[in-house]
């Protein structure tokens, strides 16, 4: 062998050694990161350019509701069309200036966050909501909405296109009187008819059931025939009869004996692929759980000392077939935590509170679609939709364990 032979010989092994070391050391301190904060979570990155503009100089009032269908189409409902902000001072509505108007309350998006369809509002044959809320997108296309206002005592079911199907309990059920000039509203969480401002919607195909969060009024679960609309059962906290009359003792205090019955509002009712209903009790801060027909299994409290509306909003799970991950949208603490499904502990959690991408106010609602991405919306001045895009498992970074944020998930390039 030619002694320039030997030296490119040499520096090959060299090169394939370093090259296996530099590895390695990756991977060392890989794994030394991940065993230091114990546990591995998924990962995300904002999307600042999701979704694309709206079209006809739309603007969103407070997007309340988010669902997503087999194809990754993503499904919004908002409401405040006809709030003074978007119906009296813009410009466009009253011929003042070139924007802008509201958009109609139900848009459609595609995978890459382009507006392929809008529809909603009043129409023959049915009561839309005063108040427009939850929808959830069923396993056959079709477009299920509640609504949270104070007549709101029923639910829509629509066909994707904004083809009215069915009409779910009775509008305006639940008043029962006038008082100085006001409606007045009876509470009824064990009627059989008819529902108190649902919240949001579960749809489980194995058993054609849907599962009503009711609500802001109502204090249970509600399961309904997805054909019919018939109410199958209903249950309260801990699978209790829902007592109207319950003592709660005051609001809710950090530490205090957990309540027999739900505060509400019921915020969310999950159907988990191993059959478990995950139910947000908001004002409780606490999510519980049961099996289909109202057995309780646990319950968790999260970030406990949150007062005012609560910790719990709204949840979705990992698009893998254990779900092992639960994701849970905070809109008083302005953070999305992730959650270890079997255990229930928060591993960590993202984002903080302002108007930037990466960032919320008052966070809503939350679904994922197939490839892992997170879609959130935001209430009150939020008033918007953004995408976290999955970008793999990592460890947690240091000090954002349990319900400690890791801040703003901004792209690094």
């Amino acid at each position: 062998m030619t002694k320039i032979r030997k030296m490119l010989l040499s520096g090959v092994i060299a090169l394939i050694l370093f090259t296996a070391l530099n590895i390695a050391q990756q991977h060392l301190e890989q794994t030394a990161l991940a065993v230091n904060n114990d546990r591995m979570a998924p990962q995300f990155v904002v999307d600042p350019y999701w979704p694309q503009p709206l079209a006809n100089k739309w603007l969103l009032g407070r997007t309340i509701g988010i669902a997503i269908d087999e194809r990754d189409h993503l499904y919004v409902v908002h409401r405040d069309q006809d709030s003074m902000f978007m119906s009296q001072e813009l410009g466009l509505d009253l011929g003042r200036a070139e924007c802008c108007t509201a958009a109609p309350p139900i848009l459609e998006f595609d995978r890459d966050g382009n507006l392929i369809n809008a529809w909603g509002g009043p129409g023959e044959g049915y009561t839309w909501p005063e108040s427009n809320h939850g929808i959830e997108v069923a396993p056959d296309g079709n477009v299920w909405i509640g609504g949270n206002g104070a007549a709101d005592s029923h639910v829509l079911k629509f066909t994707r296109d904004g083809t009215f199907l069915m009409q779910i309990g009775i509008p305006g059920a639940r008043q029962t009187g006038e008082e100085d000039g006001l409606p007045v509203f009876t509470r009824d969480s064990n009627s059989m008819d008819s529902y108190g401002r649902v919240a949001k919607i579960g749809i489980d195909p194995e058993a054609n059931e849907a599962y009503f969060a009711d609500g802001y009024f109502n204090k249970r679960v509600a399961v309904v025939d997805v054909d019919s609309g018939e109410l199958k059962r209903h249950w309260g906290a801990y699978g209790n009869v829902p007592d109207d009359d319950y003592d709660f003792g005051g609001p809710y205090q950090p530490g205090s004996e957990p309540s027999q019955q739900f505060r509400g509002p019921v915020h969310c009712s999950e159907i988990s692929n191993d059959g478990l209903v995950y139910v947000c009790d908001r004002a409780a801060d606490r999510i519980q759980v049961f099996q289909k027909d109202g057995t309780f299994v646990q319950e968790v409290i999260i970030a406990p000392d949150t007062l005012s509306q609560g910790s719990t909003w709204d949840i979705d799970f990992s698009p893998d077939p254990e779900q092992q991950f639960l994701y849970l949208a905070d809109g008083q603490n302005m953070k999305v935590y992730i959650v270890d499904r079997e255990s229930l502990e928060v591993l960590t959690a993202f984002g903080d509170g302002g108007r930037q991408p990466g960032m919320f106010f008052a966070v809503h609602s939350i679904t994922v679609d197939s490839h892992g991405n997170i879609y959130t919306t935001e209430t009150y001045e939020g008033s918007r939709i953004q995408k976290f895009i999955y970008t793999g498992m990592g460890p947690i970074p240091a000090g954002a364990e349990g319900t400690n944020s890791q801040g703003v998930l901004w792209p690094t390039n």
